[in-house]
């Protein structure tokens, strides 16, 4: 009788550890299938933004108004920036792509640097439109073996693990995955050098600044991230979010957010630091419709965001509207001051008055709660009389700025019209030298 139940038994517990790992292999198999779904679709992303970001570049090659270059050139650095999100997701982690991610990285730090700056005042440069050529030919480079790699994993059952075990374990195969993205790096880094307006060592700066400025400041989770983000945009609790680490070539921790908003078919993009949790960037590409605000709405939508992250003390210094969407530059304000170098870039659509983009890497750099000011030297009509003598000046402020080698300089800075044309002029404060003139940027006709 006991000998009966104990085969019973025995019975019993053979087949439920039967079942039980045939359970565990199906949710193993389960979880296998989604993440090679997962790194399907990064890179099928990758691939496309490739495609997009050559299709720019082509694009402002032909182009000769600011009207055209300015969105055009703010979409390469956008679409680089997803570029570089979906080659993070990739399982290509035991691979060295830190030349593609740099790559990626200054294409889209040259685009935003040349997009910001008021381009009928000053024009591409010869030089500039040299490196616009160049990152034409090599982007269509990468593209095209992008399509090769593309081509070799749609022939086959290739799975995306696969790979990532034969990093570890050997030399990439010519014929897989991986072979194809450490021939893709070293395409790359055969690339002749770029003249990128910014030296390598610049661009190195900025990040490596930012870095300086974010280090030792609390570290958050992905999940205190998350929150913060949703915070940000003012999205509700269950609001799809999906986070990872950003990439390698910057020299800052930071993670990279996919943010769904329920209002619109368009995501949001974000970066923010691990470090001091702050959004360093983000953005919404989806289609503007027709306005039904102001600009001055915008402009007091966009300080409500501010003050809702903490960003006190910041002034509108611009504010410009290209189609319907309204760019404002807001910069600190200390004991009457304003701090150029301390600012941030907001764009907001004119036709539900959203926030659609953020750029805060100026305040995050620049920041200082008691930032040394000296007294002037010259009085405000001693500057004044620097100006040009056809320009009738309209306003006068004091303010820091950066000159052409990113020193800070105190300036009284006048705005003054002449004819149809609205001038900036920024006169030293304590040698009387014209330090800086620009043109004020006029709002964009509807068409």
């Amino acid at each position: 009788m006991f000998r009966n139940l104990l085969i019973a038994a025995l019975a019993v517990a053979v087949v439920g550890t039967g079942v039980w790992g045939y359970q565990q292999k199906q949710e193993k198999d389960q979880l296998q299938i989604t993440a090679n779904n997962t790194y399907q679709r990064a890179f099928h992303d990758l691939t496309y933004h490739i495609d997009q970001i050559e299709d720019e570049l082509g694009k402002t090659l032909a182009m000769n108004t600011q009207r055209q270059l300015t969105p055009s050139l703010a979409d390469v650095w956008r679409v680089t920036s997803l570029a570089e999100k979906s080659l993070a997701e990739l399982p290509v982690q035991e691979l060295n792509m830190d030349d593609t991610e740099k790559y990626l990285f200054k294409i889209g730090d040259f685009a935003y640097r040349t997009s910001v700056r008021d381009l009928n005042n000053e024009p591409l440069t010869d030089k500039e439109y040299e490196t616009l050529s160049q990152l034409y030919e090599q982007a269509s480079s990468i593209r095209e073996s992008m399509r090769k790699t593309q081509a070799t994993v749609m022939q086959g059952d290739m799975q995306w693990l696969a790979q990532n075990d034969e990093q570890r374990e050997n030399e990439p195969s010519q014929s897989s995955v991986a072979g194809h993205f450490e021939r893709l790096n070293k395409s790359v880094q055969g690339f002749s050098e770029v003249e990128w307006g910014a030296t390598d060592s610049a661009i190195r700066n900025l990040n490596g600044e930012l870095k300086e400025a974010l280090a030792g400041k609390e570290k958050i989770s992905k999940e205190e991230a998350k929150q913060r983000a949703l915070d940000y945009l003012k999205l509700g609790e269950g609001t799809s979010v999906q986070i990872s680490d950003s990439p390698k070539a910057l020299e800052y921790p930071a993670y990279s957010l996919l943010i769904d908003d329920p209002d619109n078919q368009a995501n949001y993009d974000m970066d923010m630091s691990v470090e001091g949790g702050e959004p360093i960037w983000f953005m919404q590409d989806r289609q503007i419709d027709k306005a039904k605000i102001s600009l001055n709405e915008a402009v007091n939508k966009a300080q409500n965001f501010l003050e809702r992250g903490g960003k006190e003390g910041m002034q509108l210094v611009e504010s410009t509207q290209y189609d319907n969407v309204g760019v404002l530059e807001f910069a600190y304000v200390q004991d009457g001051v304003r701090i150029y170098p301390d600012n941030v870039m907001i764009e907001v659509a004119l036709d539900d008055g959203d926030v659609i983009s953020y750029v805060g890497r100026g305040h995050l750099i620049h920041h200082q709660e008691d930032r040394q000011i000296p007294e002037p030297k010259l009085t405000k009509e001693e500057a004044q009389a620097k100006v040009n003598k056809h320009v009738e000046i309209q306003e006068d402020h004091l303010a820091v700025i950066e000159n052409d080698i990113n020193e800070e300089v105190f300036v009284y800075e006048f705005y003054g019209t002449r004819d149809n044309d609205t001038y900036r002029i920024f006169i030293n404060a304590l040698t009387g030298e014209e330090e800086k003139v620009e043109r004020m940027k006029d709002s964009e006709p509807e068409y």
